[in-house]
């Protein structure tokens, strides 16, 4: 999976323990136990493998965010409208609407 430098980095430092996304397709395929390669975008440079230890299914972000502590999304301090409006930039409100949203619960 592809993550942009600074998520990327917190995932590395070991600050974010829990990565979202939509709950598409692919999504959908991952099971407990399972690795994920995370790869930096968009230099593609750098690799990191970590283990899935929960996944997590919500209707929407708010949801999401409102059961996730924001320490282990390395967000802490940040407002509701902050989280949302920092996922829509990657995600669109259709997405979510369509697929629903998974935390992928992970260590290192």
């Amino acid at each position: 999976m592809g993550l942009y430098g600074e998520y990327f980095h917190a995932i590395r430092e070991r600050n974010k323990r829990v990565e979202v996304r939509l709950n598409d397709e692919k999504r959908r395929k991952i099971k407990v136990g399972d690795s994920i390669e995370f790869i930096k975008v968009t230099q593609q440079d750098e690799i990191l493998e970590v283990q899935i230890t929960e996944l997590r299914s919500y209707d929407t972000f708010e949801e999401m965010y409102n059961d996730i502590p924001s320490k282990d999304l390395d967000c802490e301090g940040w407002t509701m409208k902050e989280l949302i409006d920092g996922t829509y930039e990657i995600y669109t409100p259709q997405q979510e609407k369509e697929w629903g949203v998974l935390a992928i619960m992970i260590e290192y």
